[in-house]
Parts: C-alpha cells; structure tokens; sequence
C-alpha cells in the first residue's frame, strides 16, 4: 500500500491525532470476547464512509477482500453487525471524531479525503500568510463539515435498514456477496496494531 494512500492517512490520523475515551470507556463486548480495538472500527468506519462505503456489510465484505480494507482491519475483520453495532453505540463521539479527523486534514493541507473535498490549500496558504481564519468563517466551515458527517451516519443508518430488510439479520454467507454490488464500488505496523485489544497481530498468543 503506498504510503499516502487513503487507508494509511486514516490509520494514521485515527492512531495519533484523536482522543477516543468516550469510546473506549464503554466499548465493552457482549460475547464474552475481547471487544475489537476501538481505533481500528472508528477507522474501517471512517475509511468507508470517506470513500462513499456506507453499507456495515459492504464494509465488512471489504475487509475480508480488499487489500486497503485489510490493512485497517489487520486480519481480524469484523462482521457486520459488529460494525453496525459499533456505529449506533457511539454514534455521538464518531459524529464529533470524524469532523475532527476532517479539520485535521484541512489543517494539513489536504484538498480530498476519499470522496470528500476539503479546504486545505486555502487553509494552508492563509496560515503561510500570517493570516487567522475569521472566527465565524471558522464557525461555518465547521457547520459545513459537520453536516458532511451527518450525511454519512444517515446514509450509513439508510444502507443498514435496507439491506436487514433485504436479507434479515442472519450473519454472512450470500447476503454478503450481494451487499457487494448492491452498492456501488469506489500495511505494515500501523494497520497491525489496530486489532482487538490494540495487540500486535489477530489474536497473538505469547511466545
């Protein structure tokens, strides 16, 4: 995977920039298992609402088939309703990460995150220029973003009630596939340290 490719901006945004206690404080799994890391659902979910990647099943079939996906989820893909879960759980502190992850990105430069166009030249070029973004342009530009997160969490909400129509809420087989063109389509340490329990590698048993 190269190295500015959109999967490694994200793991790296979410790994190093976001503070994710909100979430970690009740991310708690009902199987009796250890809950996946909460850094790597916030970026598969981040990763594939930037890229137009709204459906938990789509997403979960991408973890499982694209090498990009893959990395994020570090050979410990989650299923569907995982992700699902995760989604209307912490639904609140996600809404609040993902306009932080675009500011960041903003502030970077960026000018694209996925699918989502950005201000980073204009940002970017002000700050070169001494020059302090107006506080109420500040303000709409955080409206601006803000609204783009609330589109994603309603697509995302609208793609998952649709499709548990389609196919119920049974788990895998080819509902899967069938999630896969329902919707249309669009490595290293990091993306191994983002599995449950942030361990180094899926499930690792000491030595």
């Amino acid at each position: 995977m190269p190295k500015d490719h959109l999967s490694r901006l994200i793991v790296s945004l979410v790994r190093e920039s976001l503070d994710l206690s909100a979430i970690t404080a009740s991310h708690r799994s009902g199987l009796g298992q250890p809950p996946f890391d909460a850094r790597m659902m916030a970026a598969l979910l981040l990763h594939g609402y930037a890229s137009g990647m709204y459906s938990s099943r789509r997403i979960a079939k991408a973890a499982v088939e694209r090498a990009d996906v893959m990395m994020i989820a570090a050979g410990d893909p989650p299923d569907f309703r995982t992700i699902s879960e995760f989604r209307k759980r912490h639904l609140e502190a996600l809404a609040g990460l993902f306009v932080q992850v675009l500011k960041l990105a903003e502030k970077a430069g960026l000018v694209k995150l996925g699918h989502v166009a950005l201000d980073g030249n204009k940002i970017k070029a002000n700050a070169s220029k001494h020059k302090a973004m107006s506080y109420e342009r500040m303000k709409k530009r955080e409206a601006e973003l803000q609204a783009e997160v609330d589109r994603w969490l309603e697509a995302a909400e609208a793609a998952d009630a649709e499709e548990d129509q389609l196919y119920g809420l049974r788990k895998g087989g080819k509902e899967r596939q069938d999630a896969g063109t329902a919707e249309s389509g669009a490595g290293g340490q990091s993306a191994a340290q983002l599995n449950r329990s942030g361990q180094p590698g899926p499930r690792a048993q000491p030595a």
